[in-house]
């Protein structure tokens, strides 16, 4: 059973904001969360964010970036990670002060007010859902380069990639998608065993293609550097920060998590410090292997590069695989994240309740499971890769900017309220951090920015007119 609900008084602003100590006595944050099993521990959880992380970024997104920026490439990486570390700063405060599977959206509840919760709730859509068809598509582009490895054949173009790439249909990245539902609906304990193995996996195959890569590494492949100029370094920034997205999905573990307290800011850090160093790595390895012009707009690109550098398809193959379980595991974790997310909406009852329903015998939300596999496979079997990559990565930097807020806000409102971690530099980094992330947000376009203004008042449209009427807060007579 629940923990008994304290109730939220009413703020003076009249804004519906829901109290931090609710939050936490709702999801049971120091017992069992809310009909959820606490069975991760820091090194699972951990291998759970490099598993939402690494994954289509890098293994078929680096080409992208390399286009834009050149061999600077490098820089966009670590742009893009100083963008992460800043917000990732104010996610390990929030996180372990409230550890609890809503993430950014019960962040921003219990400081920015409703409103501002759903639409970043909303935003999650395109974080974790939406992403989730991005990489699906990538996960199709290296089977056919795996099974063209294996066999010196592929799949028909018609059959494996959409419509805007030539194809009818992307059967293996729905295949992807229903194999990750499979998992997922088993249980946590089966599906963090599972992200785990294949994390060290993913690792272990990026480290195989940076040693054979810089065996044939030349400098001159790297000038020169700023071939595209400072404006190059930013798009391809705003491209690579497609590789970070995952790693907030750690916090949607909260009521999961052994000890959330201090697991959970210990997993993000760690988790960004890691991927940075790889992505680094790779990017240098890669261009400096071949040069920028053989990298840039490849798909694939990773298994090009070791297939060339070896004369051989057999490490190529090697690549192929690992980024076929690479990205395996990316659909798996970012899934995990999105089914929370919308778990806790449903509590709120801003959205059906179906998505809040935890299954007794498998402790997982099982028609919420089913339900985003079947909407988000749709994107997967018929758009392009491209389509969606700037959405998401804007979608996912507003939110970020919302969490950033948050701990100004939280430390302002609810000085009582303590985790672990205490966000260094304080207000600085927060502040730097959005500072940070509206410039990613401009280096995504005005197209971009023009979709995602239609997509946020899609959002608003949809909380008007459903989750404002239902929201429990508010029958509870909680806000004024």
């Amino acid at each position: 059973m629940s923990p008994p609900r304290p109730p939220s008084p009413p703020h003076p602003s009249g804004r519906r904001i829901k109290n931090p100590h609710q939050l936490i006595a709702e999801s049971g944050a120091d017992l069992e969360g809310h009909g959820l099993k606490r069975t991760m521990g820091l090194f699972q959880l951990v291998c759970f964010g490099v598993g939402a992380v690494v994954g289509t970024g890098i293994f078929v997104g680096l080409s992208d970036s390399v286009a834009e920026a050149g061999p600077a490439v490098v820089l966009s990486f670590v742009l893009a990670a100083i963008t992460c570390i800043f917000t990732a700063f104010s996610f390990a405060e929030l996180g372990s002060a409230i550890p609890v599977s809503g993430s950014s959206y019960s962040f921003a509840y219990a400081t920015l007010g409703e409103r501002v919760a759903f639409l970043v709730g909303w935003c999650l859509l395109l974080e974790y859902g939406v992403s989730v068809s991005a990489v699906a598509v990538g996960w199709s582009q290296y089977v056919n380069e795996l099974l063209d490895s294996l066999f010196g054949a592929q799949l028909p173009a018609a059959l494996s990639a959409g419509p805007g790439d030539g194809g009818v249909i992307n059967l293996p990245a729905v295949l992807v998608v229903m194999m990750a539902a499979t998992l997922l609906v088993r249980g946590v304990r089966e599906s963090a065993g599972a992200t785990a193995a294949m994390a060290v996996l993913k690792i272990t195959i990026l480290i195989l293609f940076c040693v054979i890569a810089f065996t044939a590494f030349e400098h001159g492949n790297l000038t020169p550097f700023f071939a595209h100029g400072a404006g190059g370094v930013t798009a391809g920034a705003s491209l690579a920060f497609f590789s970070y997205i995952g790693f907030d999905a750690i916090t949607t573990a909260g009521e999961e998590v052994k000890n959330p307290r201090r697991n959970i800011p210990v997993a993000i850090m760690v988790c960004i410090g890691l991927v940075t160093l790889l992505y680094c790595a790779v990017a240098l390895a890669a261009i400096g292997a071949l040069g920028p012009e053989a990298v840039a707009s490849r798909p694939a690109a990773l298994s090009i590069v070791v297939d060339q550098v070896t004369d051989s398809t057999v490490g190529g193959g090697v690549i192929a695989f690992g980024a076929v379980v690479a990205i395996a595991s990316v659909v798996l974790a970012v899934m995990y994240g999105q089914t929370r997310i919308l778990m806790s909406m449903s509590r709120d009852g801003l959205i059906p309740r179906v998505f809040e329903r935890v299954s007794p015998r498998t402790s997982t939300p099982v028609a919420n499971t089913w339900i985003v596999a079947v909407v988000f496979a749709v994107p997967a079997a018929f758009a392009s890769l491209g389509v969606v990559v700037n959405l998401t990565t804007i979608g996912t930097l507003a939110t970020m900017v919302a969490v950033n807020l948050a701990v100004i806000v939280l430390r302002r409102r609810n000085p009582e309220v303590k985790g672990s971690f205490r966000v260094p530099l304080y207000p600085l980094s927060p502040l730097l951090g959005v500072g940070f992330c509206l410039y990613l947000m401009y280096g995504t376009g005005w197209a971009t920015w023009i979709q995602f203004a239609v997509f946020l008042l899609v959002g608003a449209t949809v909380y008007a007119c459903y989750g404002r009427g239902r929201s429990r807060l508010a029958a509870a007579g909680t806000a004024r």
